[in-house]
């Protein structure tokens, strides 16, 4: 029996086991407050949900047209610009290897096929952005926007996608851990209970509002035979919270810098527990005054549970040049020093 991570163009493959071992599982409130859930939500959902097709034109015949082929899923955030998942819109070059197509198109929920140039597109979280043709922006018929609140395990959620490249079809759900660890993206990715699979790769994952909390990024699949496909109610979603960041990034056409604490680091015994200590040291956290072997307590009074999830407080919460405050056990001394975070 295998277990793989499956997304719209490829596919990573662990050990039943393997997949435990990457994936942290944190304590949190297993209760969510509903909303009901509207038709004008449904109805939203549906419209600024898109195809992103591939690429089956003929270079040996280009006046015979491709046929049209869904491989993967996108949404319109507003005035043209389309979000999908990097991996469904990547292309593999002979001469190249694999590259994000510089054009895509895309398939509107009212069947307009429209074109789509690059805009930026991020390899660190499995993000690419596009915008359609001006003379086109007129047929996308909604945008969508971020929710401000945050995500709670049990959740009602859902998503709009092309499985398999049929649809569009809706699947519905509830959030299960929201601090989920895979090896594909360097950051953190949330659970959903709702049935995905390839194909649904880059479609928006919404909440009772029609509001987007999440880009889907891959499914957790077991299956006993290497040439079917299934689908899985294991899904993985990229959070909301730093997509936005990413795009917001891309969209004002400057990179997005990442705060630097300036420590690597490793696990100790503190008691019975398991901590995260300062292996090496170096700026802007040596300035501030924080030494090898210091135990990592606290951030900005979020406690440090481990390595993973401080990176993901650093990268989604803070900003670089941001003061913040870290708390570390000396010895047998509580200690708090304040750093200004770098940037990178």
């Amino acid at each position: 029996m295998r277990t793989r991570y499956l997304f719209a163009a490829r596919c990573l493959r662990l050990s039943a086991f393997g997949w435990w071992i990457v994936t942290m599982m944190f304590t949190l409130p297993l209760n969510a407050e509903t909303t009901p859930l509207s038709q004008d939500a449904l109805l939203r959902a549906r419209q600024v949900t898109v195809g992103i097709l591939a690429d089956t034109q003929d270079q040996r015949m280009p006046e015979k047209p491709g046929k049209v082929v869904v491989r993967g899923t996108g949404f319109h955030l507003r005035d043209g610009y389309v979000i999908s998942a990097r991996h469904a819109a990547e292309k593999h070059e002979l001469s190249t290897g694999t590259i994000v197509q510089k054009q895509i198109r895309v398939l509107t929920n009212d069947l307009h096929e429209l074109p789509a140039d690059l805009v930026g597109d991020s390899a660190f979280m499995d993000i690419v952005v596009y915008r359609v043709a001006e003379q086109h922006r007129s047929k996308m018929q909604a945008g969508t926007s971020f929710a401000a609140d945050e995500v709670l395990p049990g959740m009602e959620v859902f998503t709009v996608g092309y499985p398999l490249g049929w649809g569009p079809t809706m699947a519905f759900g509830r959030l299960g851990n929201t601090n989920t660890f895979l090896q594909t993206v360097d950051t953190r990715l949330i659970q959903a209970d709702l049935s995905t699979c390839s194909g649904n790769s880059g479609g928006g994952l919404f909440n009772q509002r029609g509001e987007i909390v999440g880009i889907v990024h891959a499914v957790i699949q077991t299956d006993k035979e290497e040439t079917q496909a299934h689908c899985s109610r294991m899904t993985f979603v990229i959070p909301g919270t730093l997509s936005q960041r990413i795009i917001n990034a891309a969209l004002s056409g400057r990179p997005l810098a990442f705060s630097k604490l300036g420590v690597h680091m490793t696990s100790v015994k503190d008691g019975t527990k398991l901590r995260v200590a300062v292996k090496e040291v170096a700026e802007p956290a040596k300035a501030a005054g924080i030494q090898k072997h210091d135990i990592l307590l606290a951030i900005e009074g979020t406690e440090i549970l481990d390595g993973a999830q401080l990176k993901n407080f650093l990268i989604e919460r803070t900003s670089p040049g941001q003061e913040v405050s870290v708390k570390v056990r000396r010895v047998d001394v509580d200690l708090t020093f304040h750093v200004v975070l770098g940037g990178g």
